[in-house]
């Protein structure tokens, strides 16, 4: 099936504006910062930019505990700013996606402050209250964010539902009424131009009649409710009511974030016919490192073997093929930097070439790729040393439940742990250039800057023909002309299934094959793919092409 919709051969560039450019002198980033910036992301050559959240928030969860979805975040700048932005993304032939977050609200927005007034109020019915059971909480859910799922309130006598912190309460997809507030509110924003919506957690929106105890293991205090809220029984009539209010009417392209998803999920969200939505962002290769221990969830320092990660990225692949459309990424605001997670920042060099090699791996896949902020300069990891220096909400309250209310973990051992996966590695400013707080502002950070800015920044990286920058803008340019790359069918090379070092995989049309070469390792082996005399070097991220000799994070993509 042809897929010509205009994100299929779009590039996605996520910007997280707390982190991305400071112009009024507060450390924080702000719409202005962007605007500003217009011209460097059009350079890169992306069709797409996504906003993680701007509107009004009281800033528990950066931004996803929202109290007012119609207003701008005094912080970032104003609903003027807002217009001048858009605008300035529109006449640089570039489409602006807006993060939405449905799943809940802040507790301090309006609706939430009506319901918790009484049991009778006409908002009650907006959240999801329940009476405790023999003086506990309703349920044994546990947060994503650690603790309970639930919190008492003194107000009006009942538990709320909180997945999230206690400051965001879920909303009740249930009740139409909150649905159509939604749909409502989602298309005051297309009146404003906003060309679609990147939607936060939105398949927990449905949650399971009754709202029964999930499974837990002896040792976790609250059970993992993932399997239980994902996915739930209501899912896909909620998105396909959403889809008739609002994407239809508008040319929308919808990522829907869906922690949990598998392909045959992934096949009804983002089916070909659209629905629902256009694509979903899963995580199953976000968890390859995971620990194996379920209560430590993702804290480890294991990297993901090649095996694993191949066979899971194929999976997808192979598997929506024809019937559905992937989101390609490896980094976004809540995952480590991907050079430091699945390639090598240990050196300059391999930090370089393996940032290449990732880069190649997902853009020469069939999907829409996302970029974050940062990763097309091959930003790293910050590996913080000190729990003071996290602000991540996540980052600290697992090291006190983990080290201090539980005993699992020591706390050396958390803290290396948090220095290899916080959120806040994907947080820290911008690395424009090398002057003081890396020309993010000019006034202490809200976050601190990357130590190694001096190093690794824009202005070093636009100055450097051979860098990552470049490297990423000729991806772009390949995906933009090449329909093999949005239409081709993906194959592994035979024989290529266990290789524990090398990932070669093939794209195909009726006019054209690619073949992908890729070294996972810092080791130089030899593989011999038979690649045809009058094959064409695409792009590669070494100079010369020593054929079957295959180095250290080396990446080749042949044409023929």
């Amino acid at each position: 099936m042809e897929n010509n919709h205009w994100w299929n051969k779009s590039v996605v560039y996520q910007i997280y504006p707390k982190s991305f450019q400071d112009t009024n002198h507060d450390g924080v980033g702000d719409l202005r910062g962007i605007i500003d910036r217009l011209d460097y992301i059009k350079k890169l050559g992306v069709d797409v930019i996504w906003l993680n959240p701007i509107y009004e928030s009281p800033q528990v969860d950066n931004g996803y505990d929202i109290s007012n979805y119609e207003a701008i975040n005094p912080t970032l700048g104003n609903m003027d700013d807002f217009q001048e932005l858009i605008d300035g993304i529109h006449e640089r032939g570039m489409k602006l996606v807006m993060d939405l977050v449905v799943n809940h609200t802040s507790d301090q927005h309006d609706w939430f402050k009506e319901s918790r007034k009484s049991k009778d109020n006409p908002y009650r019915d907006y959240y999801i209250w329940r009476d405790g059971k023999d003086g506990e909480e309703p349920n044994n859910w546990g947060s994503y964010f650690s603790g309970a799922a639930w919190k008492y309130d003194d107000e009006s006598g009942q538990y709320y539902l909180h997945l999230f912190a206690p400051e965001q309460p879920d909303l009740n997809w249930e009740n139409p009424k909150v649905r159509h507030s939604v749909y409502d509110m989602m298309n005051w924003w297309a009146a404003k131009g906003v060309d679609g919506f990147r939607m936060d957690v939105i398949n927990l929106i449905s949650k399971p009649d009754g709202l029964p105890d999930a499974d837990k293991n002896e040792d976790e205090k609250y059970a993992n409710v993932e399997p239980l809220v994902s996915n739930g029984h209501r899912i896909h009539e909620f998105l396909q009511e959403m889809n008739k209010n609002v994407m239809s009417k508008h040319k929308m392209v919808t990522v829907g974030e869906t922690p949990g998803a598998t392909p045959e999920d992934a096949e009804k969200y983002a089916s070909l016919d659209n629905k629902e939505l256009n694509m979903i962002f899963q995580f199953e290769h976000m968890g390859l490192d995971s620990n194996p221990n379920p209560a430590l969830g993702k804290w480890d320092d294991r990297k993901t073997s090649l095996k694993d990660l191949r066979a899971n990225l194929t999976k997808w692949q192979e598997k929506l093929y024809g019937k559905a459309w992937n989101s390609l990424y490896w980094n976004n605001h809540d995952q480590p930097r991907v050079v430091s997670r699945f390639g090598n920042d240990q050196t300059e060099d391999y930090r370089v070439k393996s940032a290449k090699m990732l880069a190649t791996m997902t853009h020469m896949m069939q999907g829409t790729p996302y970029i974050y902020e940062g990763e097309e300069i091959g930003m790293t990891n910050a590996y913080f040393p000190k729990l003071e220096d996290y602000v991540d909400l996540e980052s600290i309250n697992a090291y006190h439940q983990l080290v201090d209310d539980q005993h699992l973990l020591d706390g050396e051992t958390m803290m290396k742990y948090i220095a290899i996966h916080s959120r806040d590695n994907a947080r820290t400013p911008m690395q424009w250039d090398d002057s003081e707080y890396a020309g993010f502002s000019d006034h202490t950070p809200w976050e601190k800057v990357n130590p190694n800015y001096k190093q690794i920044n824009v202005k070093k990286a636009l100055a450097d023909k051979n860098s990552i920058f470049y490297y990423y803008q000729k991806l772009i340019e390949l995906r933009h002309s090449m329909p093999v790359i949005t239409n081709g069918k993906y194959a592994l090379v035979p024989g290529n299934e266990d290789d524990e070092q090398i990932f070669a995989y093939t794209r195909q049309d009726d006019d054209t094959t690619l073949l992908v070469i890729l070294n996972y390792t810092d080791e130089t082996v030899n593989r011999h793919y038979n690649v045809l005399a009058d094959a064409k070097l695409l792009i590669s991220n070494y100079e010369d092409d020593q054929n079957g000799t295959i180095r250290p994070y080396e990446a080749k993509v042949y044409q023929y």
